[in-house]
């Protein structure tokens, strides 16, 4: 990954907080590599960030990952343990499947990360990429939930390269990537297949090439989750010709 990369990006969050008139961004920090590249690309962009500590139920490497990739970037953090609140909800709540409980976390780091955007006028920088943009890999309305998105479009590969560039730590590019949202769940278990050959596969498939199982599987990922990646859909209900919308004046 070239070092204009970098730039480019910066650039385009420059770009996008003026035109927002936002003041600076927020981003959650999970010691993960995605959130500490964008932790990385957002200190670039401008002093006025902030980097959230949000543990539930996490390890404490991972806490002390972020905490000190976050020092050297002098990037301000705060820590916000929300694990209380969480055990608190979800007592109000029927049993449910490791995954519901699991976006339950997900969806409580997202109105943590918003407030604290709304008290400082700041965009909330979300940390997804295009490997898992593409297959709906992430949380509605959780950690899908942002205002920009700087590694969008980059395949995790790239993610990793530009990681490197950014002079991430190499403890943090190489820990098994994690939604962290139960015990000893990965990525590439949940997916069923490693990165690497996620990230070729995708390539076919944007290619018009699917082959092999693992594409296939693919495929079907995208098209299931196309919902995410779009605003909620409208049942538009027909009209006659002669009646307008309320509130038009002819």
């Amino acid at each position: 990954m070239r070092e204009d990369t970098t730039r480019v990006i910066a650039q385009w969050l420059t770009d996008e907080m003026e035109r927002a008139k936002a003041h600076g961004f927020v981003c959650g920090l999970s010691g993960g590599l995605d959130s500490s590249v964008c932790a990385a690309l957002i200190r670039q962009a401008t002093d006025n960030c902030l980097g959230l500590i949000l543990p539930i139920e996490s390890p404490v490497e991972d806490c002390d990952d972020a905490a000190e990739f976050a020092t050297q970037l002098s990037l301000k953090t705060e820590y916000v343990d929300l694990t209380a609140l969480y055990n608190s909800f979800t007592r109000l709540l029927p049993t449910g499947s490791h995954v519901a409980l699991g976006n339950i976390k997900a969806r409580l780091r997202m109105i943590v990360l918003y407030y604290y955007a709304n008290m400082n006028n700041y965009l909330v920088c979300g940390t997804g990429n295009k490997t898992e943009l593409a297959l709906g890999y992430f949380t509605k309305y959780g950690d899908g939930a942002c205002d920009v998105l700087p590694i969008g479009d980059l395949y995790k590969y790239e993610v990793q390269q530009l990681a490197r560039t950014l002079s991430v730590p190499e403890r943090i590019i190489k820990k098994v990537p994690s939604a962290g949202l139960w015990q000893d769940q990965t990525d590439e278990g949940e997916i069923g297949f490693c990165y690497e050959d996620i990230d070729r596969a995708l390539q076919d498939i944007i290619r018009g090439t699917i082959k092999g199982e693992c594409a296939r599987t693919l495929k079907n990922m995208i098209d299931q989750s196309e919902h995410k990646r779009s605003l909620p859909r409208i049942c538009r209900i027909a009209r006659p010709a002669s009646q307008g919308e309320a509130g038009d004046k002819s």
